[in-house]
């Protein structure tokens, strides 16, 4: 019997019932991601295994780390099938880590491939599944018509060239691809000689001239106009904690005047200046009817040789430990009562705070839209079975986990929509075990429509992404 079964992670009839009835066929709405739209729409066509499954995946390179392969074998200079041998070899390392249940998962979703992956069976694995690649199912655009991915949205800066964006909305993709509002580099002024790089990329992206504090806010606010006209309606923000401290205009033109002439920043003027754009880009949101996200918590590039050797993003990245609650509080509660609070996501890094931005989101719901703030999914090293359980019940305990917008991918990789399925596995079990318990009531259909409405629904309905015409579902 293969490992990945039809029942795998289905732990009860109940379970398995709601699992195949209620959200096995649903498509997907995948509001945060890392994939390049320029992928998307060149639908370039993969050479080998490693290009489509390795090649940009740091989950699988910590592991890879951790288990003493050399760098030149995980990002280096050895060929693709020498670096699929050495994650081959490490994967039966890996029993109890999410990564086995996602290769495996990935591996027969993708190409129909049951095998345990190991030094062994490497080799004829990476046959089959080289000889799959050229089918057209296993394109950018293949991947995402198999998987029913109704709409993308990616994480674009506002430096970005959205030409990409703008090819895709003209194609016939029957998934719609959206850019995302990312401003990260705005805050940047306590590095001022990348911010000062970015600015200039920025200046030249909105056509204008940035030399002053007013010239930043006119080039902000055109390229959030640009990305609305594109099909934007989300924003995006990885900080480690939100900035809510008082800060007027003149005293945010006057660090920004400091960082444009090159001069070093301190740590509060980088304080005050985030907390004024951060109020800055509420409005901005609230006012086009957007959906902030705020990714919070991650303590980034904590290796400065792996920083230096590879960059960003490339696998040196933990759990902080910042406090959350007060800071956060402080930033949602400006925006409210500015009355600029547009709908909001909230995501925290470590499993200490799921209680404090549960308990948090609940304090600034409306009236005018079901989980107006949002608890979002269990992200980067919580979205696997515990952390994703651990993120349903505290929302369960304080909130209402039936407006909860579900899942996402937030890879870089087009062979993480298998997370869709993996995340709609562990809900449907979770909430199974509890049918089977007596703690809900043995109505799978109340139940289970629950259960759609958070594998596909929800996010249709609460992000408003464009002129989407939505499917028909299974009932049963």
């Amino acid at each position: 019997m293969p490992f990945i079964d039809d029942n795998f992670l289905l732990q009860n009839k109940s379970a398995r019932y709601l699992y195949h009835n209620y959200a096995e066929d649903q498509p997907i709405v995948d509001y945060h991601c890392h994939i390049p739209a320029a992928i998307i729409a060149e639908n370039r066509q993969f050479s080998n295994l490693f290009e489509l499954w390795l090649a940009g995946d740091h989950y699988k390179w910590r592991a890879m780390r951790a288990n003493g392969v050399a760098e030149r074998y995980i990002t280096g200079d050895s060929s693709p099938y020498e670096k699929f041998q050495a994650w081959a070899a490490t994967v039966p390392r890996c029993l109890r880590n999410p990564l086995y249940h996602w290769t495996h998962l990935e591996l027969e979703r993708y190409f129909g491939i049951d095998a345990l992956l190991n030094e062994r069976s490497a080799p004829a694995i990476w046959k089959r599944a080289n000889q799959a690649l050229p089918k057209a199912a296993l394109t950018p655009q293949g991947i995402l018509k198999k998987f029913k991915v109704l709409a993308l949205c990616t994480s674009d800066d506002p430096a970005d060239d959205l030409s990409a964006h703008a090819k895709l909305a003209k194609s016939k993709l029957s998934t719609r691809v959206y850019p995302t509002f990312r401003p990260d580099r705005a805050l940047d002024v306590d590095l001022p000689e990348t911010f000062n790089a970015w600015l200039d990329r920025l200046s030249a992206a909105a056509d204008l001239e940035i030399m002053q504090f007013g010239d930043l806010l006119d080039a902000l606010h055109k390229r959030h106009d640009s990305f609305h006209k594109m099909g934007c309606r989300l924003s995006d923000h990885g900080l480690p904690h939100c900035y809510a401290e008082d800060c007027t205009e003149a005293t945010a033109g006057s660090i920004f005047d400091k960082a444009r002439a090159g001069r070093q920043v301190t740590a509060d003027e980088h304080g005050q200046f985030a907390s004024y754009l951060m109020l800055f880009f509420g409005h901005l949101d609230a006012e086009k009817g957007w959906t902030k996200q705020l990714h919070l918590g991650a303590q980034r590039n904590c290796s400065t040789r792996g920083l230096k050797a590879l960059g960003p993003n490339t696998g040196y990245d933990s759990m902080g430990d910042w406090p959350q609650a007060a800071r956060l509080g402080a930033y949602l509660d400006r925006l409210d009562a500015e009355n600029a609070l547009p709908k909001v996501i909230l995501y925290n890094s470590n499993p200490v705070d799921n209680h404090v931005f549960a308990t948090m989101a609940g304090n600034f719901q409306s009236g005018d839209v079901p989980g107006k703030v949002q608890f979002g999914a269990a992200w980067w090293f919580l979205d696997q079975k515990d952390g994703i359980e651990s993120q349903l019940n505290a929302l369960s305990n304080v909130g209402l986990l039936s407006n909860f917008i579900g899942m996402l991918t937030d890879s870089r990789s087009l062979m993480s929509y298998a997370r869709h399925e993996y995340f709609r596995r562990v809900l449907c079990n979770l909430l199974g075990r509890e049918i089977e318990n007596g703690e809900l009531p043995k109505d799978k259909k109340m139940v289970g429509e629950m259960i759609g409405n958070i594998c596909f629904h929800n996010a249709y309905n609460y992000l408003g992404l464009g002129t989407l015409t939505e499917p028909a579902t299974r009932t049963s």
